[in-house]
């Protein structure tokens, strides 16, 4: 699609979706209005009625900063206005150091499908592969590899691979091998590293702990406006402002931002379990629902976080098609966008269980998914 019609598709799902009694996927979506009133309850929560609001990242800024850093039990961190900035930044400081270029990375890694492969065209790095499977590499592949890296950059969970996390001593061998065999440093790519944390069951420190330096992100399940931290050495850190100085990351005020982000921190953060536990319950439904449809698949089955890939065998036109319809005539909001898949006739969408899907048992979504598939054309 153009554009134009991506911009008319997502101000038709906003509409609809505003106007659904119920949602599985995903938030309700709020208005300029709506998000300035949450944001206004929270400042009177967190911020006093006198406190002046950051210049160039002082004050709330610095707050959060520090509330970030003991999270992850790091020494320091430091807040960007996006990930990919902070990604980059991260990269370049360790290459330095490193005196390599070579980052063993993944082809399914943000790093190379969202990012426009900023760490190659701004920094000249190079990625290098250990693995092309749909998961994170292993000890094995990492310690047989046979190319040299200096970086190894862990994406938690692999998104683009279904959000797929490898079991913890899996995980722990992997960092293993890359520091002590490889002699390389690791930077995880957190950018759902709360969520994996509640997949791990073990404390934010203990899981920061595999990464030399980790970035987050304030605005996934955290539900915040925008917004990154890199977490790492003190050293590292001081680095990274400057560089993020010279990318163009030191802004005037980030007050609200910040703001949001500590208010997802406070509200969010606890209840990342109970999402993962109901994302499971999500799950059951949907594989009731699903039972006669050839080619339906949830991957990982069971999840491993609160997000999720659901394909199923019809081009994505259609399922959005039968998406809307669905939701204005049912007033449920099942599913985000499909996206066609790697095989016509294939398409795939990403169900994130958060707060309003807390309402949906079993029942409710197997029939609600049934009524949807009832919507799709038939086939001969």
């Amino acid at each position: 699609m153009s554009y134009e019609q991506t911009a008319a598709a997502g101000a038709q799902r906003f509409t609809l979706w505003r106007d659904c009694r119920r949602i599985l996927s995903g938030r309700r979506p709020e208005t300029p209005r709506e998000r300035l009133a949450e944001l206004t309850a929270d400042a009177a929560a967190l911020a006093g009625p006198a406190e002046r609001p950051d210049f160039y990242g002082d004050g709330i800024v610095a707050t959060l900063e520090r509330r970030v850093a003991e999270l992850l039990g790091k020494p320091a961190a430091l807040f960007f206005p996006t990930g990919t900035m902070a990604q980059q930044v991260a990269l370049r400081c360790w290459a330095r150091r490193r005196g390599t270029r070579a980052v063993a990375t993944h082809p399914l890694a943000h790093l190379e499908t969202h990012e426009r492969r900023a760490y190659q065209r701004l920094s000249g790095l190079h990625g290098v592969w250990p693995t092309t499977a749909h998961r994170l590499p292993t000890a094995a592949e990492l310690r047989d590899f046979d190319e040299e890296f200096g970086i190894l950059l862990l994406e938690l969970p692999l998104r683009e691979a279904g959000f797929v996390l490898p079991e913890w001593p899996e995980l722990v061998a992997a960092v293993t091998v890359a520091r002590d065999e490889r002699r390389a440093v690791v930077h995880l790519d957190g950018a759902r590293l709360w969520e994996s944390a509640a997949h791990y069951a073990r404390p934010l420190p203990e899981l920061a702990a595999l990464g030399d330096s980790v970035y987050v992100s304030f605005y996934k399940a955290l539900g915040g406006l925008s917004g990154a931290a890199l977490a790492g050495p003190a050293d590292l850190v001081r680095d990274a402002r400057a560089w993020r100085h010279r990318y163009g990351g030191l802004l005037y005020q980030q007050w609200p931002t910040a703001l949001a982000a500590l208010a997802g921190l406070d509200r969010e953060l606890p209840r990342l379990p109970g999402y993962l536990a109901h994302a499971r319950v999500v799950a059951e439904g949907l594989r009731r629902a699903l039972r006669d449809v050839p080619g339906a698949r949830l991957h990982p089955d069971p999840p491993h976080t609160h997000q999720f890939q659901l394909w199923l065998p019809y081009p994505a036109r259609e399922l959005n098609e039968a998406g809307l319809r669905h939701a204005a005539e049912s007033g449920d909001g099942l599913f985000g966008t499909w996206s066609d898949g790697p095989l016509p006739g294939l398409a795939v969408t990403e169900l994130s269980v958060l707060a309003p899907a807390l309402e949906w048992q079993v029942e409710d979504v197997r029939q609600s998914a049934v009524d949807f598939l009832a919507r799709l054309p038939t086939r001969p």
